[in-house]
């Protein structure tokens, strides 16, 4: 069994597999995430999964001191771009949010730091029987975006937030059937900020 969310389409399902909800620990991957969880808004997840490999190559492999110097020009190139969701204000969220990155990485040192000291370094385990019993959004998604926002950053709604603490593995999200509940559980003994 898996979680009815990823459907039949392989591409979805090798994602539910292998990588959503294994928890990411490295500053770089989690800003690219929570970059495309805010292209994400409005759509559904398998729409950015398929346009991913082309954000990567489109936004510089993701790094935020190249992003952070994005001009106008750059962002008018990247609204011509037929590989990323063409919406003015998801571009220019990833810009923001690029030197908001950089201003958390000067500040506080590390960003992924920074993200999971808001569920204490280690991944928070629910026991969901079904989809429906899924939140949205909760009480830390809601203070994770507000500390976000805080620092500058767009599309960082705490629904957005939520879902991506799912994906990142801050949250085990599986349902108990689900074969991968237990796999992500099981990495949930090996975090790096609390040993």
């Amino acid at each position: 069994m898996r979680c009815e969310w990823c459907g039949t389409d392989p591409l979805y399902v090798q994602y539910h597999d292998e990588e959503w909800g294994v928890p990411i620990y490295d500053d770089q991957l989690l800003f690219a995430k929570l970059i495309l969880d805010g292209a994400q808004a409005g759509l559904s997840w398998i729409t950015i999964l398929r346009k991913r490999e082309n954000y990567w190559q489109a936004f510089d492999q993701f790094d935020p001191a190249k992003i952070a110097r994005y001009d106008e020009a750059k962002i008018a190139e990247l609204l011509q771009n037929p590989g990323i969701v063409r919406n003015r204000l998801k571009v220019e969220a990833a810009v923001k949010n690029a030197r908001g990155y950089l201003d958390i990485m000067e500040k506080e040192g590390s960003f992924a730091r920074f993200l999971w000291q808001f569920v204490d370094g280690k991944p928070l385990q629910n026991r969901w029987q079904s989809l429906r019993e899924m939140p949205a959004e909760t009480a830390v998604s809601r203070a994770m975006s507000k500390a976000l926002k805080k620092r500058g950053f767009n599309f960082v709604g705490p629904t957005i937030v939520y879902a991506f603490m799912q994906a990142v593995g801050m949250v085990n999200d599986h349902v108990v059937t689900c074969f991968r509940h237990d796999a992500c559980h099981a990495l949930a003994n090996h975090h790096p900020f609390t040993e």
